[in-house]
């Protein structure tokens, strides 16, 4: 039976911080390529936290909401920013800093996650509204960007990972890799379905773990 206040409650758990999450990590892309001289995204629009501009209808609000109504993994993505590599002046260079401003955004998110919780620890849950609620939300949040930053750095096209790893592959390797992108995109989605993603549990649960450890040692240490 669909309970409805479960459900809120876990919106407000899981989907609010994939949101806001996925929203920082495209304007990290929309920055970065700003900076390195292609206007192509600001010029969309997607230079913004505005969740408006990244919303992907079947990655950002079917797949995450539906998985949170039938009790599934949460997981989804936003929009592609638009980069246009011609004005860039060193591509290869250029486009691994914006393509690695992705996840790099999740990690520094997840640090300033951890130094949140830490002074909700030294204020301790009976000094917060709705603390526990509050202290979940916070240790929540540090989990989906540690997962949505070691997800996109799989050496896959189109994820974030393929375009990092470009770098340091052969031209000739990089054309053939964005030429079959198709079939890697496919292998995504079978991993996916298969459950094949648990191997990024191990790095994503021990780093979210040392973080709020660190997270509780800090607030005691300052208290």
């Amino acid at each position: 039976m669909f309970d409805l206040m479960e459900f809120i409650s876990k919106v407000f758990l899981f989907y609010l911080p994939l949101l806001f999450s996925l929203c920082v990590h495209e304007f990290a892309h929309a920055w970065t390529a700003k900076k390195l001289g292609d206007l192509t995204a600001f010029q969309k629009g997607r230079l913004t936290l505005n969740p408006v501009a990244h919303i992907d209808p079947i990655g950002t609000l079917i797949l995450p909401l539906v998985a949170i109504g039938m009790n599934f993994p949460i997981f989804g993505w936003a929009k592609p920013v638009p980069v246009d590599p011609s004005y860039l002046k060193n591509q290869k260079r250029d486009m691994f800093w914006i393509a690695f401003a992705g996840p790099l955004s999740n990690f520094l998110l997840a640090g300033l996650g951890c130094l949140t919780l830490a002074g909700l620890y030294t204020l301790g849950q009976d000094n917060i509204p709705s603390g526990p609620a509050v202290m979940s939300l916070g240790e929540m949040f540090i989990y989906i960007n540690l997962l949505l930053g070691f997800f996109n750095l799989i050496p896959l096209h189109p994820l974030d990972g393929g375009k990092v790893i470009a770098r340091f592959l052969p031209v000739q390797w990089n054309i053939f890799l964005e030429k079959h992108q198709s079939w890697s995109s496919l292998l995504l989605i079978l991993l996916f379905i298969s459950g094949g993603f648990y191997f990024l549990a191990g790095p994503v649960f021990y780093t979210a773990r040392s973080l709020i450890h660190f997270a509780h040692f800090f607030s005691q240490w300052i208290g």
